[in-house]
């Protein structure tokens, strides 16, 4: 079994040559390509589901532009886990260490960045930005709707969102200089979140006040009542989710690992008569987080609360990692901003994740400012 692919065969040359001309990327195995079926990590959904018959716009998109599709990657269950361990097709190896997870739902993107020169994935609650950061890797999860989700298998669609993953931040910028049109900004502040960053240990908030230090810029700190912004997210997510899945779930009765069982069964109780007030209260959030950041500030926050957790934790200890995780990712989450993170080392070979959230539709002046201060 190929713990990477699912179906690595799957190729597309280029349609012209572009500014990505020479570049091979993966795509995770939710993305339209024609002619060819989706898991979407699960063989149920991979048996009750025809082969597309269109290939997703983002993809003919790279294709245009120079790019060559090499490969479709696995994926958590329907994308509803940030761990990467699937009981059905494996877990795709974490590229720092063989005995810890690489992080997902975009797990074998994450592992397919050692040989392609990026990979696509999804970003709902954190599929992008968290098998980045427990990889070692450069990822971003653009501003919502920034890019087109026409034949990408849904999760959560006011979450949702293609993202990419990269072992170069400046093959990162290319890819969002090819998708993206937004204009580039000098960036002035930042602000610093302090709740999120006391979930780090202290000598890990060491080696990102380290690296965010070198920043000559202005800066602030706040703090957020993130676990009441998590809870709000959860929720809405889970709403929606059921929304898309809950019919072909309830149909099918597909066979999940417990603990997404557990989830998909948690989100099919929740009142979908609650959905219009969460709303509002999530769109407060967003016009106070545009108040804190401003059209030139940076939000900074450690993008998962720690390394990447070792396989067969327990499930206590990987529900307190979820539970903090979906703390900092709900961020962007709920604001619809954009968010990049970059990998920072440590010592013992192992990455931390700092990421950098903009305001709407600063994405590539976003993954400018990160290769240039950031960039490897």
């Amino acid at each position: 079994m190929n713990e990477i692919y699912r179906n690595e065969k799957v190729e597309m040359a280029p349609l012209k040559e572009g500014r990505l001309s020479g570049y091979t990327f993966a795509v995770k195995d939710v993305f339209a390509v024609e002619g060819e079926k989706n898991s979407a990590g699960n063989p149920d959904w991979l048996v009750t589901h025809e082969a597309n018959t269109f290939t997703a716009p983002v993809i003919e998109h790279l294709l245009l532009n120079g790019a060559t599709l090499k490969g479709l990657t696995h994926t958590d269950e329907l994308m509803y886990s940030l761990n990467g361990e699937n009981i059905h097709y494996g877990t795709p190896p974490n590229l720092l260490h063989p005995d810890h997870i690489p992080g997902g739902s975009s797990s074998g993107s994450a592992s397919a960045a050692a040989e392609r020169d990026f990979t696509l994935g999804t970003d709902t609650g954190g599929s992008v930005r968290v098998p980045s950061s427990y990889c070692g890797l450069y990822g971003i999860r653009p501003t919502h709707n920034a890019i087109s989700m026409k034949g990408v298998i849904p999760l959560a669609p006011s979450f949702d969102t293609v993202g990419w993953i990269s072992k170069s931040s400046r093959i990162l910028k290319e890819v969002g200089d090819v998708l993206l049109h937004d204009e580039i900004i000098e960036f002035t502040n930042i602000t610093i979140d302090l709740q999120g960053w006391n979930f780090l240990q202290p000598e890990d908030r060491h080696y990102l006040e380290a690296a965010i230090n070198k920043l000559e810029v202005e800066t602030k700190e706040i703090t957020g009542p993130l676990e009441e912004w998590a809870t709000l997210f959860r929720t809405i997510q889970g709403i929606e989710i059921w929304k898309v899945h809950g019919e072909w779930i309830r149909s099918v009765k597909p066979t999940f690992a417990p603990s997404i069982e557990k989830r998909f069964q948690w989100a099919s109780t929740l009142d979908a008569g609650m959905y219009d007030e969460l709303k509002l209260k999530q769109l407060a959030i967003q016009e106070y987080l545009q108040k804190q950041i401003g059209e030139k500030g940076l939000l900074v926050i450690p993008t998962t609360p720690s390394i990447a957790p070792k396989k067969k934790a327990t499930s206590e200890e990987v529900e307190d990692v979820r539970t903090k995780t979906m703390q900092l990712t709900c961020i962007a989450g709920l604001s619809g901003f954009p968010q990049v993170t970059v990998p920072i080392m440590r010592a013992d070979g192992l990455a931390l994740g700092l990421s950098f959230i903009a305001t709407r539709g600063r994405d590539r002046a976003l993954l400018h400012f990160v290769d240039q201060y950031f960039g490897s």
